[in-house]
């Protein structure tokens, strides 16, 4: 198995997390409450963690990646990237899979045109940064997992303070 198939299977499984989490969500009585609750004024709500997860790898695959190729879910990267502030519209559990389902289409599709010959490339997107190939597979990886469990930090917290 190449070094992008292992760490795509990681992919899948740290998503696997992410859906746990959003069937637990729905199960609640008030699932929009929970996607909309925040630790403290200002900070961002559990949906906002979700969105960012699936905007963040549209934007990898269509701008970091590829360059210049419009994202699928465009619209949404300048309320959802990082760096934005987390606003009060707040997305239903159906908007928030497809988001995280289109983004990981399109991040997958795009994955497939690299093999592990390209490993230590650095995309030019990137060169700034000097992240290569392998440093961006690694972060796309360990970013779902940090979200997740700020989403899953938030979601018990909520649970102490209205269930």
């Amino acid at each position: 198995m190449s070094t992008i198939e292992v760490l795509t299977k990681s992919f899948e499984f740290n998503r696997g997390r992410s859906l746990a989490t959003l069937d637990e969500i729905a199960k609640l009585p008030d699932p929009q409450a929970a996607l909309a609750f925040r630790l403290a004024p200002g900070r961002a709500h559990v949906a906002w963690q979700f969105m960012h997860i699936g905007v963040t790898e549209d934007i990898f695959a269509n701008e970091r990646l590829v360059a210049e190729r419009p994202g699928r879910f465009g619209d949404l990267w300048p309320r959802y990237r990082g760096g934005s502030t987390a606003d009060d519209s707040i997305p239903t559990l159906e908007q928030i899979r497809e988001v995280l389902d289109g983004g990981r289409q399109t991040l997958l599709a795009t994955l497939a045109g690299f093999g592990d010959a390209q490993l230590s490339d650095v995309p030019p997107q990137l060169a700034a940064k000097g992240w290569t190939f392998l440093t961006v597979l690694h972060i796309v990886g360990w970013h779902e997992a940090h979200h997740q469990g700020q989403a899953h930090a938030m979601l018990n917290a909520f649970r102490a303070n209205h269930l």
